[in-house]
């Protein structure tokens, strides 16, 4: 449409048409942020009481007039995920004191300026860059050490500012044993989700086959390819999850439930891949009009429901008993299949092979017993 010869009833019919998707972007838009702050109100309440009470310990027990550092070192230490935390604690202690001392020691003898700044900085940084230190350490050298030569601080000042890093990284731990319990669940409700996503993907997948249409493999091909940024993901929660059970009194209770989702990382990183192959292949006969054998749309409608009954196994562990029986019952089937004409048709059997192996393990059988539930096939078409 030429918006030069738009006339007034097409520019209202436009209007009309523009106005309720706005609408209905914007409540998008405003739900997004509102779930993205319930997801940080804990880390934010955490960030706020450990400050306030670091910032109270330092004035008012140890009586610093200024103890604005340790307000700061609680929210940085906090402000990085749990596996972190001890180490990036030791890294905001370290590079204070660097920064700090460096800085002190140089103003003492050279005063300071414009000149002398440029200088403790670069100083300081090189220090902690040689005492090995990471990005975090060597940036916090030289914001001390820039603090240092322009707050001109009185004697003893710079032991108070090193004790107020201490006092905020000390309560900073002292607050994040407190993990949320939201940690704990992650893991699982993202696996679930990852797991859930290879099921539509496949159902997917083998509509597009059943059907002929080049849509919806070429959708199916894309959702494939984006599923390893939901994998990641989980890789990210189930190390979240791993480090607040190993490091919090509270919720070590639960270590064991949270392991066996960090297991299922790697088998379900080669399950990933393999579906990934497969529908790539779906995808490329579809493009080129390749014949497949009729039963291969069932096969994956198969595997897809194997999959479903694995996400669902992680929170109803009955699921857990189907899933193995509908995986093995297709590994079989898989055997006995005639072999397939054209490359394809070999690759798609091939593939489906293998990842029922992968699927089988995230039932917890051992890699072993899932080969051997996958039988052996004559033409030595085997999964690994």
């Amino acid at each position: 449409m030429d918006p030069v010869r738009l006339t007034l009833e097409q520019l209202r019919e436009l209007r009309d048409d523009i106005a309720p998707r706005a609408a209905l972007r914007s409540k998008a838009s405003v739900r997004r942020r509102l779930e993205r702050w319930r997801d940080r109100a804990f880390f934010i309440a955490q960030c706020a009481l450990a400050a306030s009470t670091a910032w109270a310990i330092a004035r008012y027990a140890l009586g610093h007039k200024q103890p604005f550092f340790a307000p700061v070192a609680a929210m940085v230490c906090l402000g990085f995920s749990f596996g972190q935390r001890l180490r990036r604690v030791a890294e905001v202690m370290v590079g204070v004191a660097v920064g700090v001392g460096v800085g002190d020691l140089f103003v003492r003898a050279f005063g300071t300026g414009v000149f002398q700044l440029a200088v403790v900085i670069a100083l300081a940084m090189s220090i902690a860059v040689l005492l090995g230190a990471g990005t975090l350490m060597t940036t916090q050298a030289g914001v001390q050490a820039a603090i240092v030569t322009t707050l001109l601080p009185t004697d003893g000042a710079a032991f108070n500012r090193w004790l107020d890093a201490a006092l905020g990284g000390v309560v900073a731990l002292a607050a994040a044993t407190i993990a949320p319990a939201t940690a704990i669940r992650r893991p699982r409700q993202q696996a679930t989700s990852v797991l859930n996503e290879l099921s539509a993907i496949l159902i997917e997948t083998a509509d597009g086959l059943r059907l002929d249409d080049h849509e919806a493999v070429t959708d199916a091909l894309r959702r494939a390819r984006e599923s390893e940024r939901l994998l990641d993901n989980l890789r990210s929660a189930a190390a979240e999850g791993v480090a607040v059970v190993r490091l919090s009194p509270f919720r070590r209770r639960h270590r064991g439930r949270v392991q066996e989702i960090a297991d299922l990382v790697i088998p379900l990183d080669r399950a990933i891949r393999n579906i990934r192959v497969l529908v790539r292949r779906v995808a490329v006969s579809v493009w080129r009009d390749e014949r497949m054998p009729d039963e291969y749309p069932m096969l994956l409608d198969r595997l897809a429901d194997g999959t479903r009954l694995i996400a669902e196994s992680l929170f109803e562990p009955a699921a857990d008993v189907a899933a193995h029986r509908v995986l093995g019952e297709l590994g079989r089937r898989t055997a006995v299949l005639p072999t397939p004409p054209g490359l394809s048709a070999v690759v798609v059997l091939g593939q489906m092979r293998s990842v029922i192996v992968d699927l089988l393990e995230l039932t917890g059988t051992s890699y072993d017993e899932a080969r051997e539930m996958v039988p052996l096939r004559p033409d030595g078409l085997d999964e690994k």
